[in-house]
């Protein structure tokens, strides 16, 4: 007697949001053998370009598109390389052309949002200080920052061939804020970000983690009220922290690049579940995010200070401290900003 065997299912079509999740996980750990591999000058800063790009929902960007965004964007950091004679010779004028160049992203970023317009954030603020601390940083950082963004093409299409049935479906864009609103933004962010500036000119070393902290914190504060800024921007941040201690714990029982890159994987997949919503939460994707990028900016430097035979503790907690205290001046910034918005509307009307 024959046993008629029964047909296999089809393959279940995975679902936008846990191809986002793909994406992001593995297109991280790729790029993280590429820059821990080769290895790149600041790993670190590829990676945060990595993680920016790869967590936008949307279509993988094509190669060629990567390599012509990345030369315009050598071409407009180079102005922040220029910045650093001003600033050493006419600090007050250079400071006061960053406020105004920064001004004008933020107002950009928040009426059309672009992958360039976030990265340009990070640059203006993050090109000058190393400038200021040595001239060859900064080009190091340049080259790290656009080599991240090639880096996030390859590895998100590496990830899009390996599933063939990964189709992305553009997502509808939100309607941009009024003049008024975008305004306001735009000065709550140079306000944030501004003073940390002035301190990580003063003292370039210790605070090149921390301006790159207050860049992406200054982005993410662009959506908050003065309600949800306090746990949003000091709960990702700990919680950022948290996770890089269970991370860089889970090292010290094999302390090798491929169980780096697969801690990492896990730890971004716990949080891509939430960024997508895959697994309910309630905070927002912004809080996810933010908390990816604490991650990066605590480890990554924390592997640099390992290999260089610095105490890896001591500068950990520093870090820790620095980061802290720019969330909690970020929130309390934001806080007084909407006092005097609410104030300004009431006495117009």
């Amino acid at each position: 007697m024959f046993i008629r065997a029964r047909p296999k299912p089809a393959p279940r079509p995975i679902d936008q949001p846990s191809r986002f999740v793909l994406r992001l996980v593995f297109g991280l750990g790729l790029a993280m053998v590429a820059v821990y591999g080769i290895p790149f000058a600041v790993p670190h800063v590829s990676l945060l370009m990595v993680v920016l790009l790869l967590s936008k929902p949307g279509p993988p960007m094509g190669l060629v598109k990567s390599t012509v965004l990345a030369g315009i964007f050598c071409l407009l950091t180079g102005v922040g390389v220029l910045l650093v004679p001003l600033l050493e010779s006419y600090a007050f004028a250079a400071v006061l052309l960053i406020s105004l160049v920064l001004f004008t992203v933020f107002y950009l970023g928040t009426k059309k949002s672009h992958p360039l317009l976030s990265l340009l954030i990070v640059t203006f603020t993050l090109i000058p200080v190393a400038g200021v601390q040595e001239q060859a940083l900064a080009m190091a950082v340049i080259q790290a920052l656009a080599a991240g963004i090639v880096l996030a093409a390859v590895c998100g299409m590496l990830v899009y061939l390996a599933w063939q049935d990964i189709r992305e479906i553009p997502l509808p864009k939100p309607a941009p804020p009024d003049n008024d609103m975008a305004t306001w933004t735009a000065l709550r962010g140079v306000v944030i970000v501004l003073p940390v500036l002035l301190l990580a000119l003063q003292n370039p070393a210790l605070y090149m983690a921390a301006i790159m902290k207050t860049a992406t914190l200054s982005q993410q504060a662009s959506t908050l009220t003065a309600k949800e800024a306090g746990r949003e921007l000091v709960g990702s941040t700990l919680l950022g922290a948290a996770l890089a201690l269970l991370v860089w714990q889970g090292l010290t029982f094999l302390p090798s690049l491929w169980m780096f890159v697969l801690w990492m994987m896990l730890a971004f997949c716990w949080l891509g579940l939430r960024l997508y919503r895959i697994r309910p939460s309630q905070y927002p994707p912004s809080f996810w995010l933010n908390t990816m990028i604490t991650l990066v900016i605590f480890l990554g430097p924390a592997v640099q200070d390992s290999a260089n035979g610095k105490d890896v503790f001591t500068a950990s907690m520093v870090r820790l401290g620095l980061f802290t205290a720019v969330a909690l001046y970020a929130w309390s910034a934001i806080y007084i900003l909407e006092i005097l918005r609410n104030r300004f509307y009431r006495a117009d009307a």
